[in-house]
């Protein structure tokens, strides 16, 4: 029986869904939702540069090192996590792993699903990953796959923010304000420390959408995240 509300996130490396959802994980953790962030793998080929600049460095050490971070960060933010470990650059999706995360889906029931844009030329992971969150999830609302769960419904797709928006077809159709939750994203960042290159750069962001968000709304936001949605909303009110 399902008490509290949820929602997941699917993150095709350890760190994404810091930079990009870290702000509604600890929003909605902070509102007493159980958050459950699924990271793909731990981005220990392609994302963990400065690792590999140690000497004699190691693949599982790079990997461990990157689970710990995200462990880490999650529990700063307030979230669970479960690792898939199905390598990066490239990922490697299987229907065994649609199985898995759709397994995930019915035993959460999300009321949403945070993941990553279609497109990304830099990133071939992250669109892969995203087709994969949405991929499961259709398997999870089919009523003749494992008919002795229950069906997952009809839960909102929101595509975090990319690295560069504007070469990914992507749109900010949703300002999400965080500015109560800074503190906490900001703290999750520090934990990355493989990639601390990102941290003003996702800054920045932040602030420019806060901005966004208050010149749209009237309402004073300083930090907001950028989520675009696959499906309409469905209101009985235009507001």
């Amino acid at each position: 029986m399902v008490t509290v509300k949820s929602a997941v996130v699917v993150s095709a490396h350890s760190a994404d869904f810091v930079w990009r959802a870290g702000g509604a994980i600890a929003l909605y953790a902070k509102r007493g939702w159980r958050i459950v962030v699924v990271c793909l793998s731990f981005g220990e080929r392609g994302e963990s540069a400065r690792l590999w600049r140690e000497p004699d460095m190691q693949l599982q050490i790079v990997k461990e090192q990157r689970r710990q971070e995200a462990i880490q960060a999650a529990e700063i933010l307030g979230a669970e996590i479960v690792f898939f470990d199905l390598g990066d650059y490239p990922l490697k999706i299987s229907n065994e792993t649609l199985y898995r995360l759709s397994a995930i889906y019915r035993k959460v029931q999300p009321e949403f699903i945070l993941t990553h844009s279609l497109k990304d030329p830099f990133n071939f992971d992250h669109p892969l990953a995203s087709r994969a969150a949405q991929k499961a999830r259709i398997i999870a609302q089919a009523h003749g796959h494992e008919p002795s769960t229950a069906v997952l419904g009809a839960s909102p797709v929101f595509l975090f923010e990319p690295h560069q928006p504007e070469l990914c077809s992507w749109k900010p159709q949703v300002l999400l304000d965080i500015s109560c939750v800074w503190d906490r994203k900001y703290a999750a960042f520090k934990v990355m420390s493989a990639q601390e290159h990102l941290w003003a750069y996702y800054e920045r962001a932040a602030l420019q959408r806060g901005h966004q968000g208050s010149r749209n709304s009237g309402k004073e936001m300083k930090y907001a995240e950028a989520y675009q949605r696959i499906f309409p909303q469905v209101t009985e009110t235009l507001q």
